[in-house]
């Protein structure tokens, strides 16, 4: 059961894969697609195809975009012990919600997190975790002033904020320069958004762009810095001619 005090904020929704997550009444949605599942949205939206694509590389730097229920992260290391990788994985992840983190340790996680437990513990009460091949980040703050302090390279980026609608700020062209401007040139991005203003935000931040239609999900997003083979293509030219109105989100838009 999870902590009492986020009672009123946010409430315990079960997913039909039988995983649980949160929905969150300050931003109107669901930390997770109840219909895809916490569990297997994270699986098969980012660290199936991460690796995928990742596959065979001694380490990698892995940038969490946002924590949340921790779901992406502890799915990574899962899918590493299940598969019994020697990749030696660091996490770095924005969250705002200290309270959330805190509440962690008493959140009721599906079974194939059961190995990790003392992980989640240490991540709930410290905010961080290290072991031989594993080490994990909580950057505690707003995204958009954390990640562009970032000083490692990043590999892969798992973009999973609440959604363009209800936090823009996380998806606009500016956020997406300042997560390429701390990654490596091969770095491979995740998203479960394929709208145009997203797919435009990422192009116009020179990436290539694919659909990720992994079975038992809704269609999801890939975008790489270099050619992929494994995804199906998305030709942006002929998009922006197709819907010349569409723009990507842009600061301006939202600061005042």
């Amino acid at each position: 059961m999870y902590n009492q005090a986020l009672r009123g904020q946010k409430e315990l929704v079960l997913c039909e894969d039988g995983t649980n997550t949160l929905f969150s009444k300050e931003f109107n949605e669901a930390y997770h697609s109840t219909k895809d599942g916490a569990l297997h949205e994270s699986l098969e939206k980012h660290v199936k195809p991460a690796f995928l694509v990742k596959k065979g590389e001694d380490s990698l730097t892995i940038l969490d975009i946002c924590f949340g229920l921790g779901y992406n992260t502890f799915t990574t290391l899962y899918y590493i012990q299940q598969n019994q990788l020697n990749t030696k994985v660091h996490i770095l992840s924005p969250e705002f919600d200290k309270e959330l983190i805190a509440s962690l340790a008493t959140f009721d996680y599906p079974s194939q997190f059961d190995n990790i437990k003392h992980i989640i513990k240490d991540i709930s009460k410290n905010f961080y975790y290290e072991d031989e091949q594993f080490k994990i980040e909580i950057l505690v703050g707003d995204a958009r002033d954390t990640v562009p302090k970032i000083k490692e390279k990043i590999d892969i980026v798992y973009q999973d904020a609440f959604s363009p609608n209800q936090n823009p700020l996380l998806w606009t062209r500016e956020f997406f320069d300042d997560i390429v401007k701390v990654s490596k040139k091969d770095t491979l991005l995740t998203t479960y958004s394929i709208s145009a203003s997203t797919r435009l935000g990422l192009y116009e931040n020179g990436f290539k762009l694919y659909f990720n239609k992994s079975d038992g999900i809704r269609t999801a997003l890939i975008a790489s810095q270099k050619e992929l083979d494994f995804f199906e293509f998305i030709d942006m030219e002929l998009k922006k001619k197709r819907n010349p109105t569409a723009r990507s989100l842009r600061d301006i838009d939202y600061l005042i």
